[in-house]
């Protein structure tokens, strides 16, 4: 990629070939992390990328440089075109992945692996069925702890998403570590983060150190492994001696990874966002529908992203509230 003078760069010199696609805000769970409780304003239906939107903005992309594209929601597999969606894509000279909660997965196996899906990420973040109904407010644990398995077995590269909360989860570590022992499953534990609505608290933050804390009063240091982490990885990622499967920490409060950046966030209804954190987005879509270039709304977005966390360089100015409270809630942005 570096070869391709045409990748998007920012004024810190970060390349930008990853652009991660939010397919619809709608989604078949209610995860309290993710959605407000008393649920989201959706855009009205004109507002959304139609499925040519979706590929001749993605074909922008490609031609500035990006590589690769994740589908994210609310939940991807819940949009009636997505098999489409994922069909035009794959013709693109991208790798192309997934983020999902896991609950349809089933029925799109055979049309994963016809787009050369090879790789996806699902999120769980109870292996308590009880817990796991309190936090998403359905009663889907079984279905996606079968699926996640579904998908191991039909040979995917699966990764296992899981959010920490003290008093919910934290007490479930070691217990999410051992899913990894017997199956090639890569866990992948996330520090808890602000977005608007999710009543975030930095008491409830699992640390990147209570994790690995946590690790070590369990397995002696001889059968922890620091695995090489690779350009552009947002995790710390081990594996337990003996184990098939890894885990990782995405510690984007503790210690966030925004030098290595390579990320672009495009929204259900046609905005980017250059930064998780920014609350300013730039809107692709209706100058697409004008017919004019989005090319030098993306190359202005990108030269406007901060170094850090949209200005939240410091935890201090990451615990105040009012930093984040303008951004979106976590299902409309995406993922």
């Amino acid at each position: 990629m570096d070869g391709n003078q045409n990748v998007i760069t920012d004024t810190f010199g970060r390349k930008h070939n990853y652009l991660r696609i939010s397919l619809t805000e709608r989604c078949n769970l209610r995860c309290t992390y993710c959605m407000p409780e008393d649920g989201v304003q959706l855009s009205p239906k004109s507002h959304i990328m139609t499925y040519e939107e979706i590929y001749t903005i993605a074909k922008a992309f490609v031609e500035l440089g990006v590589d690769k594209i994740r589908l994210t929601g609310g939940e991807p597999l819940v949009r009636k075109d997505v098999g489409l969606i994922m069909e035009k894509l794959a013709s693109l000279p991208i790798t192309l992945t997934m983020t999902t909660n896991g609950v349809i997965v089933d029925r799109f196996i055979d049309q994963f692996k016809k787009c050369g899906i090879t790789s996806l990420n699902v999120s769980l973040d109870s292996l308590d069925a009880t817990k796991n109904k309190g936090i998403t407010r359905r009663s889907y644990f079984e279905k996606v702890y079968q699926n996640i398995l579904l998908l191991v077995k039909e040979g995917f590269h699966v990764k296992v998403n899981c959010v920490l909360m003290k008093g919910f989860n934290d007490d479930e570590i070691i217990d999410f570590i051992k899913l990894s022992k017997d199956n090639p499953i890569h866990v992948r534990f996330i520090e808890f983060m602000p977005f608007d609505g999710n009543r975030w608290n930095i008491d409830q933050m699992v640390s990147l150190q209570e994790i690995l804390a946590e690790v070590h009063s369990n397995y002696s240091n001889e059968e922890i492994i620091k695995c090489a982490d690779a350009p552009n990885d947002t995790t710390k990622t081990y594996q337990i001696k003996g184990y098939q499967g890894t885990f990782a920490i995405i510690s984007s409060v503790t210690n966030p990874f925004c030098d290595g950046c390579n990320r672009i966030r495009l929204t259900a209804n046609g905005h980017i966002k250059n930064c998780l954190f920014s609350t300013k987005e730039s809107d692709l879509l209706n100058p697409l529908r004008k017919g004019e270039s989005i090319i030098p709304v993306v190359q202005n977005a990108i030269k406007t992203k901060l170094k850090i966390r949209n200005g939240m360089d410091t935890l201090e100015k990451f615990n105040q509230t009012d930093k984040h409270t303008n951004n979106r809630s976590m299902i409309t942005i995406g993922g």
